[in-house]
């Protein structure tokens, strides 16, 4: 299935902006010491995790440890995924107050708790300087198992390639730049898969072949295709995700600037896929440099698990 209702998601205890982060991206801001941005965040977060559950959604919130300086923990999604083959992903991190963030207790809770029977762990292509970071790095569509990727020093196409050989996916690889001509640093900030949807900006893929190629992909997979412009992608519009809830209804979850930044054209080609929701991440999204979809690990409970 492309959808869960199973998300994890860390919730803050020393959100901030990341300076080992911050060269490859371009959608932070520089912290100049002016607001409470821990408290601000933890607000945000606290108030998205509450509207996931008033949709039906089973959010396992799971508190950041402050032993270890990890200002952009509450962006799970980049070092964890899951399949519903029965595997668990772990992944390399360019950053390296990222790493850790790998805390084994989540880990070991979701691997239990859920019944995953293979644990993969891609972390060592950090000793040579090689980086995929999780669903951050790569779109997967779960269904027809492509995992899309824009290339950057985040995603090593080689680290692709490997776990697409453990992993079953074949890959759609392209490269993607903002206005300034700089590499978009992750492939879910221009784009995201749903079940019979893709929301893409076209706007930011740097060579015609590589936009043809993906246009193919998608449209050979059924799904209807809804672009975005520059303008919204910055706003975080290709920071979405679809998941269901406990009732199996579709919920496109984004943040409010994301939500704002749509034309009614976009808002009613999406809700046909789903109901639309929004939280306000404005804090998150301005010295974080990520929005909903990069808040959310998605938990696909394995098919022999009987959840």
């Amino acid at each position: 299935m492309q959808t869960t209702p199973r998300i994890l998601m860390i919730r803050p205890s020393m959100f901030g902006f990341n300076d080992q982060t911050a060269l490859s991206n371009l959608f932070q801001h520089v912290d100049h010491g002016g607001e409470n941005i821990q408290s601000q965040a933890l607000e945000e977060f606290n108030q998205f995790v509450a509207l996931l559950r008033v949709h039906g959604v089973l959010v396992l919130a799971v508190d950041d440890d402050p032993e270890f300086h990890t200002p952009d923990a509450i962006f799970p999604n980049n070092w964890i995924s899951t399949h519903e083959d029965g595997s668990l992903f772990i992944y390399p991190m360019e950053a390296e107050n990222r790493r850790q963030e790998r805390n084994i207790k989540i880990i070991k809770a979701v691997q239990n708790g859920y019944g995953y029977k293979h644990y993969v762990d891609l972390s060592f292509f950090e000793q040579t300087g090689k980086y995929l970071e999780g669903t951050g790095s790569m779109v997967l569509d779960r269904v027809n198992h492509i995992a899309y990727a824009c290339l950057s020093s985040r995603t090593n196409e080689e680290v692709l390639a490997y776990f697409a050989a453990l992993s079953g996916y074949r890959t759609a690889t392209f490269q993607a730049i903002d206005a300034s001509g700089k590499a978009i640093y992750h492939t879910n900030v221009m784009m995201s898969i749903g079940d019979r949807f893709a929301v893409i900006c076209l706007e930011a893929i740097a060579h015609p072949e590589d936009r043809d190629a993906l246009i193919r992909s998608i449209t050979a997979t059924q799904k209807e295709i809804i672009p975005i412009s520059l303008s919204q992608m910055n706003a975080f519009a290709g920071n979405l995700i679809q998941i269901s809830n406990k009732l199996g209804e579709s919920l496109i979850v984004m943040s409010t600037q994301a939500f704002e930044s749509l034309d009614e054209r976009q808002k009613s080609a999406l809700g046909q896929y789903g109901s639309l929701i929004h939280s306000p991440l404005w804090t998150i999204e301005r010295f974080g440099g990520g929005s909903a979809r990069c808040m959310i690990a998605e938990i696909h409970v394995p098919y022999s698990t009987n959840l």
